[in-house]
């Protein structure tokens, strides 16, 4: 990889450099350096191309000039001349300018002297601090830009000595031969031994094997011609081409596909003609098949015929004595890294026959009740029949998804044998693991506390993943200092908290969850130090959570100071400038009032919002920030000492104590821009780590989900990179709840949807993605097609028409309709460096579809590659080779922090399609829904992954208010959805029948509020009228409305059986769906229609969290107990008011009735009883801890009752007081 330079500050500095080991002239001073020559230099280790940083005015940028490379001998590495003193025409420069901003390392006034560029290898002590302050100069800045602005790097703090551990050293240079340490002779300018597998051997160990065997100790394969370097007049040419070791072939340009994706080729290069020196023209000689069976004495060596136990077994046995039974050598490939089972017939055939009984059983019972209306009451009658006809239809709809439930289980073990195992590619071992970059959103720091979001981003940092193929973005859509400060802090803990997770593989390794669990920490733990390191991080811990709550404090009176300094130095020359004009003392004006600015801890002005709100600081009108709290670790690990050596809290001798790649995030706000709530803000998160790491997956968490399961990353990678991976667009993993109350009860858990619905719709085309927990496909995100997709015609969809879509020919205008259903498709990559885009036309489509940043553009195939399945995968088309991604990646520079500063402005996705067909999807308040939704419309699939252990934790609202408006939010979302272009009925062949059905579902269950508002209300008309929905209850009807009851609950119990819930989490589940039904649901319709008639926007708040229970065990559920206000609480507490006076009036009525008619007030009670049984909890919650409730709850619902009472009884007054009420007295005007 090129060399850092250090450059001075505040000047355009143009650097050459050469692919040559000659001096490259440059007018900041020249060094050795290599460059990897690809389309554009982009590669794994570069996911950021160098060619095009372009961005607003001012901001820093970089011009690449590539020119041919000199190749020599088919060789696939340019060939090197030492003897050259400088760079000739045929050599490779790049030629490129970076502006630096003025650091306190590199003032404007620094020499350019000091651009040289220093090796490694020649190195003085003098200049170590400075490398080093280099090194960490992204790590400990701050970048800013956006609209009108240039891109500015400011430095926070900057140390000499620079603390921290210093990265491992290189292998050791001595022979590795046992019981040898001789150095290592070198080739010329190389870094390895003579064999291409890197393995170190001296000279005399090297003329040994060569006079022996011939065959390296390293990989047991011939030493090849010419590499033999005390020859010097034997290897020509080709040897100053052959490369020693890998890490210098990672440095060396490479050729086809690997110029753009940095392969690792295999080390084994053929002979050639020079190698078999006893065959003229490098042809082998004749084979003696019988001199060879005598010589092995009749054995056939080793294989999957044979296998011998002890070496070569001797031929004077008889049969198969000496052999055992071979190995299994295609065990590894054909292993499947998931499995997927269906759910035992025993269960699922009773489970479809019973939905097939009770949709017939509904058929004749509506039949029946149509034909059969009651003549006394027609009005109430019709109602329940229509009200009875819609619920069966919703019914149907959500039973119709859940007739092919599907368990699914990952193997870990074979991903790590597949993909982090020795290969011939990868002789190191190092993980061929894709990256994936995790996405952390906030928003505001009071309804959601900063150190949720720290244990969520420690939990990150500590999962069981490749550390250098991790990365971490923490986007605050606030743009506040509070959360900014937090991790900082948190990033400063991590250092403690990862190794201690590494060393004693502590779960959960969030450390709010972990200290705070009630259970034996000593189980499966043997080291002896654990205890001891236990309670010095626990003590460290909670030392970082008095820091992260005193913050608040600590910046108002850290801004108080500043703004007050500021003030007094304003006066003060103010009043000097008065006298220098001649005022009097008397007569000096007042001071201007200054501006009550936000300071940070080095003493500048924060460049987000402030505490105060001002212009160009506010939470809708600030400019861009990224910072790298945590620099891209290396590739080879780390390895920490003793408390006393590495300067930590713990022993850490052995554990790799690198750190992920954290970023800060805050996106630019302008007055007059649509920002797009959560969904803009994921889609900046895309472009930002496309730049930065550009790892082909992501995860997206909610500031409150920590992970649980610290190999819950590796198991939704077993998804991804298993036969058929390649058409999943994501796995979403179900949510997981802490702090709820023991009964739950408001379904908090939501297990009958997590459990049962999405695991329904995992054996269909997937479940729909959720929001949270959530691992993408980055190439789905963008809005390409899957490689291979089957669209359903005809009936039902029986006709299956399979499409293959990664084809050379694709991107031509067929069967395109509108733009908006364009298909998106990454053409083949072929293995040809001038033939990498044969759709020239959809190639000229990408900068407008995608943004004008070149780099941006040029990182999609990379990511696309790097997300591909291992050529040797079953069913892999087009796979990657393995150990193409066990290459290091080049560290962050300031030029790649620019381009990325510049495609998080509020401009940047003007005229593109970001957010109608790219990234999440704009116009609804569940864009989670939608952006699922058009990945499936597209042909993709999704896979569900319970983990056995919860694979994300967090937290829900357990306060009424709180998740009434919460369920609200998600009924309008869905009620958006409905009357939009995303609603199921149009959806594409490409979805199946009963996914669209499930979807449709989605759109639809709002509205079945209406009718069951009415159903609520219908028992107490009953029972105030005397009159029933049905003329008498007859046999037929209660006969019907028995199988009707007893299939509803055996479908229940089935459900529980194979979905493994609880009974009492699906009576819970039931009862909310009536408290929601007459709450929220209502309110949800109102504003769907009033935004798709009148335009009336809808705008939310975001949900608080709540507390960490810190105060005791009295406390934790404080805020269930807690009586909100809210408009919502009225038609639940006027419907259960309403039924109880019905049930009291109609009781008295029946008793004192000189001809009872009991039949008749039996039925009514009955469904009086069934509503309010099922608002049960929500009159519970009314009551409070204290049975308070606030008074104008019992005055809207006491007016509300009374009001329709006095109506029922104008409409129909009781019999003989119609003279009285039409008499006289009152009446209604």
């Amino acid at each position: 990889m090129s060399r850092r330079l250090s450059l001075p500050a505040g000047s355009q500095v143009t650097v050459t450099v050469s692919p040559t080991r000659g001096k490259a002239e440059s007018p900041g001073g020249g060094g050795d350096a290599v460059v990897k020559r690809g389309a554009g230099g982009i590669g794994i280790t570069s996911p950021a191309p160098r060619h095009s940083l372009g961005g607003g005015g001012g901001a820093a940028s970089a011009t690449l000039q590539l020119s041919p490379v000199r190749r020599s001998g088919g060789s696939r590495y340019a060939s090197r001349d030492d003897a050259a003193g400088g760079a000739d025409d045929s050599a490779e420069f790049v030629h490129y300018t970076v502006h630096i901003p003025p650091t306190p390392e590199r003032a404007v006034a620094a020499s350019a002297d000091s651009a040289g560029a220093p090796t490694a290898a020649a190195a003085a002590e003098d200049e170590q601090p400075e490398v080093r302050a280099q090194r960490s100069y992204i790590s400990g800045t701050i970048f800013t830009g956006g609209l009108n602005q240039a891109t500015r790097g400011h430095v926070l703090s900057t140390s000499g000595a620079g603390a921290g551990v210093a990265a491992a050293a290189s292998a050791s240079m001595s022979c590795k031969m046992r019981g040898c340490d001789m150095p290592a002779f070198l080739a010329s300018g190389a870094a390895g031994g003579p064999c291409d597998c890197g393995f170190m051997i001296c000279r005399e160990c090297y003329a040994d094997c060569v006079a022996g065997a011939g065959n390296c100790p390293g990989c047991k394969e011939p030493y090849y011609a010419g590499s033999d370097t005390d020859d010097d007049g034997g290897g020509g040419e080709d040897d100053d081409e052959a490369v020693s070791s890998s890490e210098e072939r990672d440095q060396l340009p490479l050729t086809s596909m690997a110029k753009r994706f940095s392969l690792v080729h295999s080390m084994k290069i053929p002979s050639g003609n020079g190698g078999c020196a006893g065959a003229g023209g490098g042809k082998p000689a004749e084979f003696d098949h019988a001199r060879w069976l005598f010589e092995t004495k009749g054995t056939y060596g080793y294989g999957n015929a044979l296998w011998p136990k002890d070496g070569h077994a001797g031929g004077g046995g008889t049969g198969f004595a000496g052999f055992e039974e071979p190995p299994n050598f295609g065990s590894r490939c054909r292993r499947p890294l998931t499995r997927k089972t269906s759910v035992s017939q025993a269960i699922l055939s009773p489970y479809r026959l019973l939905i097939a009984i009770r949709l017939v059983a509904l058929g004749f019972f509506l039949t029946w009740r149509i034909r059969h209306p009651n003549p006394e009451a027609v009005w109430l009658w019709a109602m329940s029949v229509t009200c009875e006809v819609w619920f069966a239809f919703s019914w149907l709809l959500d039973s119709l998804p859940k007739l092919c439930p599907v368990h699914r289980s990952a193997d870990l073990d074979v991903l790590a044998e597949r993909f982090e195992l020795p290969t011939a590619r990868n002789p190191k071992g190092r993980s061929d693991l894709p990256g994936i970059d995790v996405f952390v959103s906030t928003a505001d720091p009071e309804k959601e506390p900063p150190l949720f979001t720290a244990n969520t981003i420690l939990s990150i940092l500590a999962a069981d993943y490749p550390v250098e193929k991790l990365a971490c973005y923490l986007s605050d859509d606030g743009g506040a200092l509070l959360t900014f400060e937090a991790l900082a802090e948190t990033a400063s803990f991590a250092r403690t908290w990862v190794p201690f997770c590494r060393k004693h593989g502590v779960e959960p390794r969030s450390p709010e969850a972990y200290f705070g669990q009630k259970r034996d920490f000593l189980k499966n733990k043997v080291r002896v130090d654990f205890v001891r390191e236990r309670r010095k991080v626990k003590r460290e811990y909670d030392e970082f959570k008095v820091r992260v709550n005193s913050l608040p404090e600590a910046i108002r009176r850290r801004s108080d100071a500043y703004n007050a300094g500021e003030e007094l130095r304003a006066r003060r020359r103010q009043q000097e400038e008065a006298m220098a004009a001649g005022a009097l003392p008397g007569a000096l004006p007042e001071a201007a009032p200054t501006v009550k600015a936000t300071w940070m801890s080095d003493g500048s002005h924060w460049p987000g919002t402030w505490l105060n709100a001002a212009p160009d600081h506010s939470r809708g009108d600030h400019a861009g920030i990224i910072q790298a709290m945590l620099a891209p670790p290396t590739s080879e690990p780390v390895l920490g000492g003793e408390p006393a050596e590495s300067g930590g809290l713990i022993d850490t001798t052995g554990v790799d104590i690198r750190l992920p790649m954290l970023v800060y995030v805050s996106r630019e706000k302008r007055p007059g821009y649509d920002h797009n709530k959560k969904a803009g803000a994921m889609n900046a998160l895309v472009r930002t780590s496309a730049i930065m790491s550009n790892g082909p997956f992501i995860l997206n968490l909610d500031c409150d989900h920590y992970v649980h399961n610290s190999a819950a990353l590796r198991e939704g990678m077993c998804f991804m990179l298993d036969r058929g991976g390649d058409r999943v667009c994501y796995v979403q993993f179900p949510q997981r709840f802490e702090g709820i109350d023991p009964n739950d009860r408001y379904a908090n858990h939501n297990l009958v949807f997590f459990d049962v619905a999405m695991r329904a719709m995992d054996g269909l085309q997937g479940p729909m993605y959720v929001g949270t927990g959530c691992v993408f496909r980055r190439t789905a995100l963008y809005g390409f097609s899957p490689p291979r997709a089957t669209e359903h015609h005809g009936w039902l969809g029986r006709k299956k028409i399979k499409l293959f879509l990664r084809k050379p020919t694709m991107g031509k205008k067929t069967d395109r309709e509108n733009d908006n259903d364009k298909e998106m498709m990454l053409p083949p990559i072929e293995d040809d460096g001038f033939q990498q885009l044969d759709d020239v036309e959809s190639s000229a489509l990408l900068p407008r579809r995608f943004g004008s940043s070149a780099t941006f553009v040029a990182s999609i195939p990379v990511a696309e590659y790097q997300g591909r399945l291992l050529q040797d995968t079953p069913g892999a088309h087009q796979g990657r080779p393995a150990g193409a991604l066990a290459v290091p990646r080049e560290p962050l520079d300031a030029a790649t922090v620019a381009e990325a500063i510049s495609v998080i402005s509020c401009f940047y996705e003007d005229k593109t399609e970001w957010g109608r067909r790219i990234g999440w999807i704009y116009g609804s308040v569940t864009e989670d829904v939608v952006t699922g939704y058009r990945m499936h419309n597209r042909g993709w699939r999704s896979v569900y992954c319970v983990t056995r252990r919860d694979a994300f934790r967090g937290t829900a609202p357990i306060n009424l208010t709180d998740r009434l408006h919460q369920v609200l939010r998600w009924a309008t979302g869905s009620v958006e959805i409905f009357f939009s272009r995303n609603n199921a009925l149009f959806a594409s062949p490409r979805m199946k029948l009963l996914q669209r059905v499930a979807y449709f579902n989605v759109g639809m269950y709002p509205f079945t509020s209406i009718f069951l508002l009415v159903y609520c209300v219908l028992p107490a008309v009953s029972l105030f009228s005397g009159k029933f929905i049905v003329q008498s209850l007859n046999v037929t009807f209660l006969a019907f409305l028995l199988i009707i009851t007893v299939t509803l609950c055996l479908l229940a119990l089935l459900e529980i059986k194979w979905s493994g819930i609880t009974l009492h989490e699906w009576w819970r589940n039931e009862q909310f769906w009536v408290i929601g039904g007459t709450s929220a649901h209502p309110a949800a319709v109102l504003q769907g229609l009033l935004k798709v008639i009148a335009g009336v926007d809808i705008s939310f708040t975001l949900t608080s969290k709540p507390g960490t229970g810190d105060d005791g065990e009295d406390d934790a559920f404080a805020e269930l107990y807690e009586v909100r206000w809210s408009f919502l609480m009225v038609p639940p507490v006027t419907i259960m008011m309403v039924n109880a006076v019905a049930v009291a009036m109609a009781s008295a009525r029946t008793l004192y009735s000189e001809f009872p008619q009991w039949s008749k007030l039996l039925g009514g009670a009955f469904f009086s009883f069934w509503v309010l049984c099922h608002l049960y909890p929500f009159a519970k919650g009314l009551l409070g801890r204290r049975g308070r409730v606030p008074t104008i709850v019992f005055v809207w619902s006491g007016l509300i009752s009374m009001t329709v009472s006095l109506l029922w009884v104008y409409i129909n007054p009781p019999a003989g007081a119609k003279e009285r009420i039409g008499g006289g007295g009152f009446s209604f005007p």
